[in-house]
């Protein structure tokens, strides 16, 4: 079935939505306006049931079916929060925040599932239930794995759990998505490199801490050339170098680096940081100098499961139609946080098509509102086939 007619006449009303939700951003878990604005809208919508404050400032919402009769349920998940980016489109309902701005689109997520929830609640054309998710601090938090430790998937009985993310560079109107790994992990490092501070005219009788981190930087490239198997993807980026010198002739007594580490394969996240710890410990010792690695665990693998993505993909090819879907498109290393509720149960996360627009954590990034009614019929129809009504 195309885009549901109901759905194109909610059209510009969601697009308000979103337009609302853009001009006022917030981030991470301070998302308190927006949880509100989603509670607000839930409630004229005339679902069954809403808790708020799940994983700190989440929502979830309840839509029972026309009849029950095997206990199904699926969870529907959007995100919330923005991005401290200076919003630089020059839009009409641009940012008032200054130095925040929805440049990931997650507004249109939002909007997306509450246009779904509104359609679901009003034809109930299902059999079980639907766990609307509503989820903060996507972008770092990790909003989606407090929510899981609040216990969301077991006390909504969650069985499966499906996402979208708007793609800029593909069509307004088509889908994207693959079964296995879609989106990488990303792991952070800090290394902390301490010699002997000195005048520059002596380096003699210092340890030039300049000089050991910069070999560690180079030599970290080794862990994607000669560590990790060529066919397999890991992107190892030294984002920051800060010295404690702040003279160009005194050497540094220390250098700290920060990096991340993204790759596609689990195994690969341990092999990383194994090797970063020994490049950087024995590099240093090398050099006469000291070398501490703190390493944090940040997003998994996003991993989508095999029967749930074709479940998605049929979704999707009675939506747009088989041409408009790619069912096999290449994983990315972008991280989401997503990837903690597909650990916990099975379920697929899609790429929905932005058009030709910047990339998303762009100044002048801008969600397309020509996707909105896509996504929503996306959402309505995944439910209306995994739990197909009773007559």
């Amino acid at each position: 079935m195309p885009i549901r007619n109901r759905l194109a006449e909610m059209h510009s009303e969601i697009t308000g939505w979103r337009h609302h939700l853009h001009k006022h951003p917030e981030l991470m878990f301070d998302v308190h306006e927006t949880a509100a604005f989603v509670q607000e809208r839930l409630k004229e919508i005339g679902v069954d049931e809403i808790t708020p404050g799940i994983g700190q400032t989440g929502v979830v919402a309840v839509i029972k079916g026309k009849t029950d009769t095997k206990g199904r349920v699926i969870g529907l998940r959007a995100d919330m929060d923005a991005l401290p980016i200076h919003e630089a489109t020059g839009l009409e309902y641009a940012s008032v925040v200054d130095g925040k701005m929805h440049a990931c689109g997650h507004d249109g997520h939002t909007s997306i599932l509450l246009g779904a929830a509104k359609y679901l609640s009003e034809t109930r054309n299902f059999d079980g239930t639907v766990v609307l998710i509503f989820q903060p601090a996507e972008e770092g938090g990790g909003g989606g794995r407090e929510m899981c430790r609040d216990g969301m998937m077991d006390r909504w009985g969650i069985q499966e759990v499906y996402g979208l993310h708007n793609a800029p560079g593909i069509p307004v109107g088509e889908f994207a998505i693959r079964p296995g790994a879609l989106l990488a992990s990303a792991d952070e490092f800090e290394i902390t490199v301490t010699g002997k501070g000195g005048h520059a005219a002596a380096p003699h009788e210092a340890i030039d801490t300049t000089l050991v981190a910069s070999q560690i930087v180079v030599s970290l490239q080794s862990i994607v050339a000669r560590t990790v198997n060529p066919v397999h993807r890991v992107v190892v980026t030294v984002g920051t170098f800060e010295t404690d010198s702040v003279a160009s002739n005194v050497i540094a007594h220390t250098v700290k680096l920060k990096g991340t580490v993204r790759t596609l394969d689990t195994d690969n996240r341990a092999v990383a940081e194994a090797r970063i710890r020994a490049i950087a410990e024995h590099t240093a010792l090398a050099y006469g100098a000291t070398a501490e690695v703190v390493w944090e665990d940040g997003y998994p693998v996003t991993i989508n499961h095999e029967a749930e993505t074709e479940y998605a993909v049929e979704a999707a090819r009675a939506v747009v139609g088989d041409a408009a879907v790619d069912d096999n498109t290449d994983p990315i290393l972008p991280a989401e946080d997503f990837a903690f509720m597909l650990e916990e149960r099975p379920g697929a996360y899609i790429f929905l098509g932005n058009g030709d627009t910047a990339m998303c954590h762009h100044p002048q990034y801008q969600f397309d509102d020509e996707a909105i009614p896509v996504g929503c019929s996306w959402f309505a129809e995944l439910v209306e086939r995994r739990m197909p009504a009773v007559n």
